[in-house]
C-alpha cells in the first residue's frame, strides 16, 4: 500500500535552514505528482509546493524564494529545502501524493489522495 514517511523536522532558530525528506513506497512514484503542505496550530492546512513527474514545480507565492521542492526518482524520495526560516513557518509539514500516475497536481488539497503523518518544524525567534 501507499506509504509516505516524512523526516528531517526539528527545532531551529530564526534564519536557519532545514531539509525535509519524504520516503515514498507502494506506488509508481516516478510518474506521480507530489506536494508539501503545512498546518500550524489552529489554522487550516495550506500548500507549500508541488512537483510533477516532469520536475515542473509550483510554489505558494509567499514561500517562493525561500523554499525549494525537489524529487529523487531513483531513491523514491521527495525533499523540501527550507532557508531563512521564520517563526511563522512553525507547523507540521506533510508530504502528499496525487491519486494517479500522470495526474496533475498543484496547490489544492483535493488534488492529492495520499498523505504522510507529518514532521514538526519549530522556528524560534
Amino acid at each position: 500500500q501507499v506509504q509516505l514517511v516524512e523526516s528531517g523536522g526539528g527545532s531551529v532558530q530564526s534564519g536557519g535552514s532545514l531539509r525535509l525528506s519524504c520516503a515514498a513506497s507502494g506506488f509508481s512514484y516516478r510518474s506521480v505528482c507530489m506536494g508539501w503542505f503545512r498546518q500550524a496550530p489552529g489554522k487550516e492546512r495550506e500548500a507549500v509546493a508541488s512537483i510533477r513527474s516532469d520536475y515542473s514545480t509550483t510554489y505558494a507565492a509567499s514561500l517562493k524564494g525561500r523554499f525549494t521542492i525537489s524529487r529523487d526518482n531513483e531513491k523514491y524520495t521527495l525533499y523540501l529545502q527550507m532557508n531563512s526560516l521564520k517563526p511563522e513557518d512553525t507547523a507540521m509539514y506533510y508530504c502528499a501524493a496525487a491519486a494517479e500516475p500522470g495526474a496533475w497536481c498543484g496547490l489544492r488539497k483535493n488534488e492529492y489522495a495520499h498523505w504522510g503523518q507529518g514532521t514538526q518544524v519549530t522556528v524560534s525567534s
